[in-house]
């Protein structure tokens, strides 16, 4: 009988369990095309297994209801009525939450999309975190004049990139540094020595990825290896243009294939043996963790970020950017240097544990808690 008063003493006594974080994640969905949709997703998959958070999500231009979806391919119209569409979902959303964690581009994706519920949030006495993911942060912060004084707003700017770690840093702005997510599990390592010459650009289809240098750099491979193959994934603006630039310069067996659906793409991955990525700006693409972990040597230019997650030589190959010479002489010796393509693969491979799912998500309820006992 005392055992038992003693037992329920100790179950009156014992401390409630601390109810779960309320966070909303604000970020683009994966209809649309980039990364930041597929980041988005894998956080939301990672935060679901920590009970002491509960995470929903708000896309960011969101799709219309069937009847209305065919506006959403109106140029401009589509802005206009999507962003009309968004906002009342953040008045709504917003006050229920105590944390907003909002993923952010630059210029008008973070002016119409971001903004919004930063704002919202602060008036509401919300914990804000801009989660800023855009190789054109230099500019934006530069030339717009909505962007230092909004920023400056949030509670915790979070990056995956030293790059903009240290552009922000110029501002005067304090940024912490949590990586991507990747899951190697996902893709199919495999083993590479004996290189075929296909070749695989997989970025969307916008200047600032310049896929113009690519398609030069292609033309002088096939000038050594004439049944090389290029194939050119995802869609853009500049698809029309990039496709007569290809046909201009002469190129056999390259082929554009428009959108890849997430699910496909280690199968993408797995079908060619070299990567070329040749941006003029960049973040920290994720295609180069996918590259990581599928065993796949790539060459890339040093723009943005990408110097910060790609150790030259190490874990692969880097030139300058706008170089379709120096890509194209990188290529080739991919091509012809047996020993580099291995050490490359491998030490690439060991890089993923740094961007491992349980690593990242403990840092991210790590910050949700210290914004909370703030």
């Amino acid at each position: 009988m005392i055992a038992s008063r003693a037992q329920d003493g100790a179950q009156q006594t014992r401390p409630a369990a601390k109810p779960a974080i309320r966070v909303l994640l604000i970020a683009p969905s994966l209809n649309i095309l980039g990364g930041q949709a597929v980041q988005a997703q894998r956080l939301l998959l990672e935060l679901a297994q920590d009970s002491s958070v509960s995470i929903d999500f708000l896309p960011i231009a969101p799709v219309f209801p069937h009847p209305f979806r065919f506006l959403q391919s109106i140029r401009y119209l589509r802005t206009i009525l999507t962003f009309l569409y968004y906002l009342p979902s953040v008045f709504w959303n917003v006050p229920r939450y105590e944390i907003l964690h909002i993923f952010s581009a630059s210029y008008w994706s973070y002016a119409l999309w971001s903004m919004p519920p930063m704002l919202l949030g602060r008036l509401l006495g919300k914990k804000v975190i801009l989660n800023y993911r855009s190789g054109e942060a230099d500019d934006h912060l530069t030339n717009w004049s909505s962007a230092l004084p909004t920023i400056r707003k949030a509670d915790a700017i979070v990056s995956p990139s030293g790059y903009l770690v240290d552009v922000f840093a110029r501002f005067g702005l304090k940024v912490q540094f949590i990586y991507n997510i990747i899951d190697p599990g996902q893709f199919r390592y495999r083993k590479r020595r004996k290189l075929r010459p296909t070749f695989l650009h997989n970025r969307i289809l916008e200047p600032l990825y310049n896929v113009q240098c690519t398609l030069r750099a292609f033309q002088i491979i096939q000038r050594k290896y004439p049944d090389a193959t290029l194939t050119v994934a995802h869609d853009g603006i500049s698809r029309p243009t990039l496709e007569a630039f290809a046909r201009e310069l002469g190129l056999r067996n390259t082929t554009f294939i428009g959108r890849v659906p997430h699910s496909k793409i280690a199968d993408l991955y797995d079908s060619v043996d070299i990567y070329l990525t040749s941006p003029d700006l960049d973040c920290m693409p994720g295609s180069i963790l996918e590259c990581y972990a599928s065993g796949l040597p790539f060459v890339a230019t040093k723009a943005g970020g990408i110097p910060y997650i790609v150790k030259d030589g190490a874990t692969g190959l880097l030139v300058d950017c706008n170089d379709h010479d120096a890509m194209a002489a990188c290529a080739l010796r991919l091509l012809e240097d047996d020993e580099l393509v291995e050490r490359l693969t491998r030490q690439g491979r060991q890089e993923l544990d740094k961007y491992s799912g349980r690593s990242v998500r403990e840092q991210w309820v790590r910050l949700y808690r210290d914004l909370v006992a703030r």
